[in-house]
């Protein structure tokens, strides 16, 4: 036996493969067919695919790909078998010949599938920006529940998580990877913290202020409370406030706050930024300073805190992901027509349904709706058979406003996130505006009402005001009666 004919009975799967370039195009579309399958077939899995080119390239155009290699391997099988039969009886056929093919054959499928698979991981880093891909993960319901029915709905999470250029991009990803090792070793905290709290807030300058630009000339405008009584007629009680929001040009709220010449800085004792004893206001043009202590705090026990200078989410810390209170929520259905108005204590029992301990939300869509049904039917029973379908209405209303708002196995309950906007549920503008901030010289950090809004109605049963702005009408018939 000659080497040549040796070297065949030794390696012979490596020299029919390599030996005729059918052969070599076939083994190559194989097996792009089948790394282009596999990188495909996460964003399958996924479930939050909508791109229909996709379900083409994966039912259609791989495996396409992947019968026609089938089908010319064989073919270059044949042929390169005849030819190494040919090669051998004259001793032409060399093993280095063909390892060189082989190492050929596989440059050329790698630079291949290196250039679908760069394509691919683009695609399924796109797809880890989406909503869908954020709210996937358990822990994260909450602010994804929070985050649908929001103004900003219609932003990716990252349009906000994410910083500008490379370093914020490195840097999220960094946190995500954290993150998803505290879901893998069950170490995530309960609740979750914000941005605020976490300490992985990203500057309003990278977020907010690339739609909400500071030197915007912003108009006055009108405010509805609408608050619903938890006596027998649900008795609504509606607050129209005027708001100077204001800005650079018009002073106000945001002309105060968020004027580019002006710099606000502040000591928070928490995390959350609840509890604020100093606060310090420059103003550039001017060149004013004015230190603020709060009553009973002595400034020089703050010298070694860290100064936190004031941005947009100091105040609109829940901008996107509002829980609300249950009164809140409640108000807001009944204002919307999700309830009826005209069922009794319909205020005071969701209340109490509300506020009940559920051990989860499962029992709790059970038991909310079935509580508000037997209480009808107790109270008032000709209700609960004349009105059974406004009655599972509110129910199934109820159910929904603890859904969006308590999640028992995370955490978070009523209160979890106090939202910094105004100052009815929470501290809010009075951490800093509470009338107990005062200068060395006893200069008060002003606590003004009218500073902020001025009023049209306080706590009215039927705002005249309303009917004057042709707003009465439209919000009553939105409730349903």
């Amino acid at each position: 036996m000659n080497a040549e004919n040796a070297s065949f009975r030794k390696h012979p799967v490596l020299l029919l493969m390599t030996s005729h370039w059918l052969a070599q195009i076939g083994l190559g579309l194989v097996v792009t067919a089948i790394v282009t399958w596999l990188f495909l077939l996460p964003t399958r899995l996924e479930g939050g695919q909508e791109n229909p080119y996709i379900g083409v390239a994966m039912f259609v155009v791989v495996p396409l790909i992947l019968l026609v290699g089938v089908v010319l391997t064989p073919i270059g099988i044949w042929l390169g078998r005849k030819r190494i039969a040919a090669r051998i009886t004259t001793q032409e056929e060399d093993r280095r010949i063909g390892i060189r093919r082989l190492l050929l054959f596989f440059s050329v499928t790698s630079v291949a599938n290196v250039a679908i698979g760069t394509q691919v991981t683009y695609r399924a880093v796109h797809q880890m920006e989406t909503r869908q891909f954020c709210g996937s993960c358990h822990v994260m319901a909450p602010e994804s529940s929070a985050f649908s029915p929001g103004a900003h709905a219609g932003l990716r999470c990252v349009d906000c998580h994410v910083g500008e250029g490379a370093g914020g991009w490195i840097e999220s990803k960094m946190n995500g990877t954290r993150q998803l090792f505290e879901v893998l070793t069950d170490t995530v905290p309960r609740p979750i913290p914000s941005g605020i709290e976490s300490g992985h807030l990203v500057d309003a300058s990278e977020t907010c202020e690339t739609c909400h630009w500071k030197e915007k000339l912003a108009a006055t405008r009108l405010k509805i409370l609408t608050k619903y009584g938890e006596d027998e007629a649900n008795t609504p009680e509606t607050t129209v406030l005027t708001m100077h929001v204001g800005g650079m040009r018009m002073g106000g709220i945001h002309g105060a706050h968020n004027d580019p010449e002006v710099e606000i800085r502040f000591v928070a004792t928490d995390k959350k930024r609840q509890d604020i004893p100093w606060v310090e206001y420059t103003n550039k043009r001017t060149g004013e300073t004015r230190t603020y202590v709060k009553t009973g705090a002595a400034a020089e026990l703050h010298d070694d805190e860290p100064r936190i200078t004031m941005q947009c989410v100091d105040c609109h810390n829940r901008a996107a992901h509002v829980f609300r209170q249950p009164d809140e929520a409640m108000d807001l259905a009944f204002v919307l027509g999700q309830m009826s108005v005209s069922l009794p204590y319909l205020k005071k029992k969701g209340m109490e349904l509300l506020q009940t301990e559920y051990a989860s939300n499962a029992e709790a869509a059970e038991r909310i709706p079935a509580g508000l049904g037997d209480y009808y039917k107790t109270a008032y029973p000709e209700i609960a058979a004349t009105r059974a379908a406004d009655v599972t209405q509110a129910g199934l209303a109820l159910a929904d406003i603890y859904a969006r708002n308590v999640f028992p196995d995370l955490a978070v309950t009523w209160g979890t996130y106090p939202d910094n906007r105004g100052h009815e549920r929470y501290p809010g503008c009075f951490r800093c505006h509470g009338g107990d901030h005062a200068t060395e010289k006893g200069d008060v950090l002003a606590n003004d009402c009218f500073r902020c809004h001025a009023t049209s109605a306080v706590e009215e049963t039927e705002p005249e005001i309303l009917d004057l702005l042709g707003l009465g009408r439209p919000l009553r018939d939105m409730q349903k009666k």
